[in-house]
């Protein structure tokens, strides 16, 4: 897609040319503990290019996508999105066996931090500007929800978009009286393939803004409204997603989103300085020229040459990153600090963590029964609705098979009744049996 570049901070850097109905819109795909690559894309712009975030129609969002669309709506700040996105692999960095402890409920999480810190009239800042991407049952078929009449209706679609199959639980939430699953599903990157949607995903493929793959693989997979490149680093990253690394590596991941955001826009010309180029060469870039004749906007020319020599740039070649994005830099680092406490040291030291797995087969079925339970006690308010739903996709089943079965049956015992078809075709001879009796004798004379 093109970008055009205004001579003047204060005019849309977008370029709008046919008036007030045209604009641009910004779709985050689904990125499960890989989330916090938004978190670094979403501070460049508003650094860089406010107009990008401040001017947009719409934000759209699928799984973890959703929560940094909701972040840029709500205008939550990076420390935020960094203390609890990180918080949260931190949780899972202390239970011994990882996203299979019976402790590990990423609903339940992320349903008390909504409600802890969204604001009031979330609802009346998200609809008409949020598009949550949710995949619904049983037909699997795409849903984007815009408007949201409450804020615990808002807080249901994100659990809805959130919600992966059998990790999350065995029974999906419920969305004005339906019930959803994850987007990425059906619809990962909403509106991907519109020329005036700015596209963001942590996996390299055909997208906006995504990392650089450095794999000579020409073949890419195209589901669920994306495109990934097949390379083992993609396939890395996705497992990535699912259980996450130590945060020090999410970080990396976080500061190569605010790389690969500058690096989309330098490429349509949205920055004064080429800042990348100074990463890795003293050599200011040649200019570019304007194209004549181009088309106008209040009476200035647009420029619509888009830069392919911008140079890739990984986070390894940033010595000083703290330089480049200082606020940034500053949230990851408290993000990513430790407890300092004792107990937390020994627990992260090599002898506490063989300690703790020594003593699993002791601790586990006690943390299970405890976790369980909580859980269970925590799911009471919900059990009617759930049972309910439950018995009727189980009656539903339940007709399903009994109707194929008698399906089956009545065919079986149904006659065969010939078509005008069957009668023109040839139809096979038996052999037929000879009577001596009747037979003609072969000396018999005429």
């Amino acid at each position: 897609m093109s970008l055009r570049r205004e001579e003047e901070e204060e005019e849309d850097p977008w370029g709008r040319l046919g008036g007030e109905e045209e604009g641009w819109d910004l779709s985050f795909s689904g990125a499960g503990f890989l989330g916090l690559y938004h978190v670094g894309v979403t501070h460049c712009l508003s650094q860089r290019a406010p107009r990008l975030l401040q001017g947009a129609r719409r934000i759209y969002g699928c799984s973890s996508g959703a929560l940094s669309a909701l972040s840029i709506i709500c205008g939550k700040s990076v420390d935020f999105c960094c203390s609890n996105l990180l918080g949260m692999v931190k949780r899972v960095e202390r239970l011994s066996l990882g996203v299979l402890h019976p402790a590990y409920a990423p609903i339940e999480h992320i349903r008390q931090q909504l409600r802890d810190h969204l604001p009031g009239d979330s609802h009346v800042l998200a609809s008409r500007r949020l598009g949550v991407s949710m995949t619904r049952w049983p037909d699997g078929r795409n849903f984007i929800a815009t408007d949201f009449a409450t804020r615990e209706e808002l807080i249901q679609a994100l659990l809805c978009t959130l919600y992966f199959p059998f990790y999350c639980g065995t029974i999906p939430p419920e969305f004005r009286g339906e019930r959803y699953f994850d987007g990425a599903l059906s619809n990962n990157l909403p509106f991907s393939d519109s020329p005036s949607a700015i596209t963001v995903s942590p996996f390299p493929g055909t997208v906006d803004i995504c990392p650089q793959s450095g794999s000579a693989s020409l073949h890419e997979l195209n589901a669920f409204n994306a495109s990934l490149q097949i390379s083992t680093a993609n396939a890395f990253l996705v497992f990535l997603s699912l259980v996450p690394p130590k945060p020090e590596v999410l970080a990396d991941n976080c500061r190569q989103g605010y790389l690969d955001a500058l690096r989309f826009l330098e490429t349509r010309g949205l920055t004064r300085e080429p800042l990348l180029w100074s990463l890795v060469s003293k050599e200011p870039p040649a200019p570019v020229e304007e194209p004549q004749g181009g088309p106008r906007v209040q009476g200035r020319q647009v420029g619509l040459s888009v830069r392919w020599d911008v140079p890739r740039v990984l986070v390894k070649d940033v010595p000083n990153f703290e330089q480049l994005a200082p606020e940034l830099e500053t949230a990851l680092r408290k993000a990513c600090r430790r407890d300092p406490g004792l107990w937390a040291r020994f627990r992260g030291s090599v002898p506490g963590r063989a300690l703790t797995y020594l003593l699993l087969p002791c601790t586990l079925p006690f943390e299970y029964v405890y976790f369980r339970s909580r859980r269970l006690v925590l799911w009471l308010p919900e059990v009617p609705a759930d049972l309910h739903w439950m018995g009727a996709q189980l009656r539903s089943a339940a007709l399903e098979v009994c109707s194929s079965l008698c399906a089956q049956l009545l065919g079986l015992g149904r006659p065969h009744v010939p078509s005008p078809v069957d009668s023109c075709l040839p139809q096979p001879q038996a052999a037929a049996s000879v009577d001596p009796a009747t037979e003609p004798s072969s000396t018999q004379q005429t």
